[in-house]
């Protein structure tokens, strides 16, 4: 059973720096892209940033050149450091990957908070 687990949340000062890690466990195949999304309150779920297998890289227009995404395809994991952060980055942070088994499956870890304070 795949299980992705989230770490590195908390509280911190604007303009400071996060680092979140998640690693992800139980998949006999390969895993495909990972992604962080984000959920503020009161907002839809958005994408902040995904990495391929390969390693191409998107972000939100939101946190471009602020965030970044990386991934350690030995340890299974996917890091997003984020950079000069403001109150509104403010959200649950949710770890996704998408693994392919015969069928494309994406899974979901349950969410580090991150809070931003002015």
């Amino acid at each position: 059973q795949v299980h992705l687990e989230e770490s590195g949340g908390g509280l911190v000062q604007a303009g400071g720096s996060l680092r979140l890690s998640c690693v992800v466990s139980g998949s006999t195949f390969p895993i495909g892209t990972m992604a962080w999304h984000r959920q503020a309150p009161g907002k839809e779920r958005e994408l902040v940033a995904w990495i391929a297998s390969g390693g191409t890289t998107k972000y939100a227009d939101s946190v471009m050149g602020l965030f970044t995404i990386s991934r350690d395809n030995a340890e299974n994991t996917v890091f997003l450091q984020m950079n000069s952060l403001k109150p509104e980055d403010t959200a649950v942070y949710y770890c996704t990957v998408r693994i392919y088994s015969g069928i494309h499956t994406d899974y979901w870890g349950h969410g580090t908070q991150v809070t931003v304070s002015s």
